[in-house]
């Protein structure tokens, strides 16, 4: 092999092997290279091309979130006072417009531009890259990303599909599309694209995108529409906003309670609880398909990341306060659901109301079982069927209590209906613990029924005759001096058996008692099976400004029993208004600084070098070691692609031109490598294009993907663009170069031939496997099974769909293998 390198310059041959299979390649220096060496640098070119794609591809994505995330403003009825109006911002571009238009092109924009550039290049002759890494793409994100979404999902978690009559509209058309391509190229004109066959299938592509987004509206839907429900998604609140008029992320009521759940964490300084706080937001802030897409493309090249990464000893503070707050924030978000009043029944609405008779239940552990009790309000003249869900809060599904997730059903006539769960009493010491009770109907019963106000029930399992211990629920109360009252939350935790009490009283620290708040020294009593009080202790408000004052609270003297628990005294801060107002404005200022950094739209050419040039876009704090190897891979590409404009310019529309002009020069480049590695190794462009291609190019959508499906809340950014994304694929990059080559040859009165040959055949079994892989998918949604949901649910079944998943794949790639090489008969 260094014979052959040493010789380049020594050796002159005019014709190589493979020399005629590229537009601009290959290089005449090849032309004594051995033919292993070729191959092997043809595959790493291959690769480091791909990698380029993905990072011209990142700026193109981020380009398009730039313009599809434009506002408008509209003027809005406020709700709160007649005659007025807020003046609130609006998306411009509908999501699932934008999916299926902007977003399609830009996660295909490779194999559709292929497609384009070979037909051209061929001067207007179909080839056989193109078509098959359009069809070897959509076998590898429906039958792989679908695989290894359905398996990344924790085993307790599932994620459905959301907009579901968008989904089945893609996937007809996703199935249909290349059914289409079976009939154009070997039963309605066999190895010819007529005119109007190319005009019916570019225009698909349109009719895809209007009934995607009539179906999002509703049109088709057969239900009748819960018009309190989409009331309440057209409520718009405008954004607050900060000293300068410009909108934050967040409200400052959200900051403040954040500070309250940090607690003693004095040691932090402003910027540490500012970035705690943006972690927080960017976790729980929704995210579009294109943000997913670009962040799996930075995972990539060792990129600056869209997810906001903490160091490791802020992220240790964080994670305590998340595991310490979860269940109250759990019960905190239940809690809007669990009010006490009757819906008003409207006598001639046909549906049933379902709910539970009471939105808490207490039972010893001793009783070993809990009786909830649902209800039903309105007509009783149908069977109505519901399903009961357990959910795990400080007791453990197994341990403490039987898991219950079933359905059930009201006979015709019967009005309530008591369901038992049971609790296992381990004869162990135990602190009392709770549970959750979820109401839901199943598919197909929202004709009859709709849920009530109350959908969710507490389970709180009592230690056995314990009187239980008294203790203040937090240590430490911030308080406004102008509050008016101070209230502190006393609990009853391990037993709340008989009646007892304690005394309580106030002790100054630096505020002093009759001037700054009024002092109390009284009793307060739990009545048998009480587990909550509140003391109130009222604040003055002197209107003079002063420093933060402090005084205690402290219980003492339990009776019936009780003995006092761990918090026996919590210290009560009065936070002057002024000096509060100055530092939320300040900690909110920096928290709002956090969340531009993850913003996708670059303002400046300096921005994008420095974010270029540094590993993981200059947050060396929390970089890995995979940044640096991705970033040392990609170096050359970023800084390249640092020249293409900011986002910031002309609305993100210059950076979307050239960046597709880029994409274009590299996927010409990458259908010479990939024809010449074919041709090199023994490969037909058939299976170069639906293996080694299609992988490639598809290789950013498989992490963003997983990244969509770990932290979106519903399956749609996972899964339910894959479907779209394959029917663009045929009607953009199939229905435009054919389009484009039958005028040109109608204009010479001659028709256009594409060879079906191995497309059909690879067609054929795609679709196979496209009806196999949907009606899995189907099954998971309405199957307990599988947890009725399309991705995650119980361990075993969703390993096996998985597998199941690949094995598709791989007979995908091995029947067109066999068939392209002759050894599996096939006449289109």
């Amino acid at each position: 092999m260094l014979d052959d390198i040493t010789n380049f310059t020594s050796v002159s041959c005019e014709k190589f092997k493979c020399s005629a299979r590229g537009l601009i390649l290959p290089f005449g220096i090849e032309a004594c290279m051995s033919i292993k060496l070729r191959a092997v640098l043809y595959f790493i070119f291959l690769l480091y091309l791909f990698l380029g794609i993905a990072i011209i591809a990142d700026i193109f994505m981020s380009a398009i979130e730039t313009i599809t995330s434009k506002r408008r403003k509209i003027r809005y009825p406020d709700p709160g006072e007649k005659d007025k109006y807020l003046t609130v911002e609006v998306r411009t571009w509908n999501d699932t417009v934008a999916n299926l238009t902007l977003m399609a092109l830009g996660s295909s924009s490779p194999e559709i531009l292929l497609s384009i550039i070979e037909i051209i290049g061929n001067r207007f002759e179909a080839g056989e890259l193109g078509p098959g890494t359009i069809v070897g793409s959509a076998a590898y994100n429906l039958l792989m990303i679908s695989a290894l979404c359905i398996s990344s999902i924790n085993a307790s978690e599932v994620r459905r599909i959301k907009l579901y009559s968008v989904f089945m509209i893609t996937s007809f058309f996703g199935f249909f599309a290349y059914i289409w391509m079976f009939i154009v190229l070997s039963v309605i004109s066999k190895d010819v694209v007529d005119l109007w066959e190319a005009v019916i299938t570019f225009l698909m592509f349109p009719l895809v995108v209007i009934l995607a987004f009539l179906a999002e509206k509703n049109f088709f839907a057969s239900k009748k529409i819960d018009m309190d429900e989409e009331e309440q998604t057209l409520i718009l609140t405008p954004p607050e906003r900060d000293e300068n008029g410009s909108p934050r992320n967040f409200r400052k009521d959200e900051l403040l309670q954040f500070l309250r759940d940090l607690g003693q964490t004095t040691h932090l300084s402003l910027e540490d609880k500012a970035q705690l706080f943006a972690a927080k937001l960017s976790e729980s802030m929704h995210r579009s398909r294109m943000q997913y897409r670009i962040q799996g493309s930075r995972m990539l090249t060792g990129g600056k990341s869209l997810f906001l990464n903490l160091p490791d000893k802020l992220q240790e503070i964080y994670t305590e306060v998340y595991n310490r707050d979860s269940i109250t924030d759990h019960r905190a978000s239940m809690a809007s659901k669990l009010g006490d009043d009757e819906d008003n029944v409207d006598p001639d609405d046909p549906q049933s109301i379902v709910e539970f008779s009471s939105t808490s239940y207490a039972i010893l552990e001793r009783e070993q079982r809990v009786n909830l009790k649902v209800k039903r309000r309105g007509p009783i003249d149908v069977d109505v069927r519901f399903r009961l869900d357990t959910i795990d809060g400080t007791a453990t599904a197994g341990e403490d209590y039987v898991k219950l997730s079933e359905e059930f059903k009201m006979e015709r006539g019967q009005q309530e209906k008591r369901i038992t769960i049971h609790v296992i009493d381990d004869n162990q010491w135990e602190p009392d613990e709770t549970f959750f009770v979820k109401i839901s109907l199943p598919e197909g019963e929202e004709t009859r029924a709709r849920l009530g106000s109350k959908t969710i029930a507490l389970v709180t399992i009592i230690n056995d005759d314990e009187p239980g211990m008294i203790e203040f629920e937090e240590p430490i109360t911030l308080v406004k001096e102008s509050v008016g009252k101070a209230e502190i939350k006393l609990v009853r935790v391990n037993g709340a058996d008989g009646r007892v009490s304690v005394h309580y009283r106030t002790k100054d620290i630096d505020a002093i008692a009759t001037r700054d708040y009024e002092p109390a020294q009284s009793e307060i009593i739990f009545e048998h099976g009480e587990i909550s009080k509140i003391i109130a202790i009222p604040i003055t408000n002197d209107l003079e400004a002063e420093k933060d004052e402090s005084f205690a609270v402290e219980i003492y003297d339990p009776t019936g029993g009780a003995q006092l628990g761990k918090h026996t005294k919590t210290v009560v801060t009065i936070i002057n208004d002024d000096d509060y107002k100055t530092m939320a404005n300040k900690m909110a200022s920096l928290v709002q600084v956090d969340m531009d950094k993850l913003s996708v739209t670059k303002t400046s050419w300096g921005q994008q070098f420095q974010d270029a040039m540094n590993v993981n876009g200059g947050d060396l704090e929390t970089a890995k070691i995979g940044h640096y190897i991705g970033h040392a891979l990609a170096f050359f590409w970023k800084v390249l692609f640092a020249f293409v404009p900011p986002t910031a310019m002309a609305g993100g529309w210059l950076t979307f031109f050239v960046s597709l002009f880029f994409i274009a020069l590299l996927t010409a480049v990458v259908g010479d490598v990939a024809a010449i590695f074919g041709c090199l190794v023994g490969l037909k462009d058939s299976i170069t294009a639906i293996s080694f291609v299609a992988l490639g190019t598809s290789l950013p959508d498989t992490f963003a993907s997983m990244i969509a499906a770990k932290n979106s809340k519903t399956a749609d950014d996972a899964i339910g663009n894959v479907t779209g994304s394959n029917s663009v694929n045929v009607f953009l990059g199939l229905g435009l170069p054919w389009l484009v080559a039958a005028i040109y040859w109608e204009s010479k009165n001659l028709p256009f031939t594409v060879k079906a040959g191995d497309l059909s055949f690879s067609v054929l079994v795609f679709s196979v496997c496209c009806i196999l892989g949907m009606t899995v998918l189907i099954l998971r949604r309405y199957l307990g099974v599988f947890g009725k949901a399309e991705l995650g649910g119980p361990k075993i079944p969703k390993y096996l769909c998985s597998i199941f998943f690949v094995l598709l794949w791989i007979v995908y790639l091995t029947l067109s293998s066999l068939q392209a090489y002759g050894h599996i008969k096939w006449q289109s």
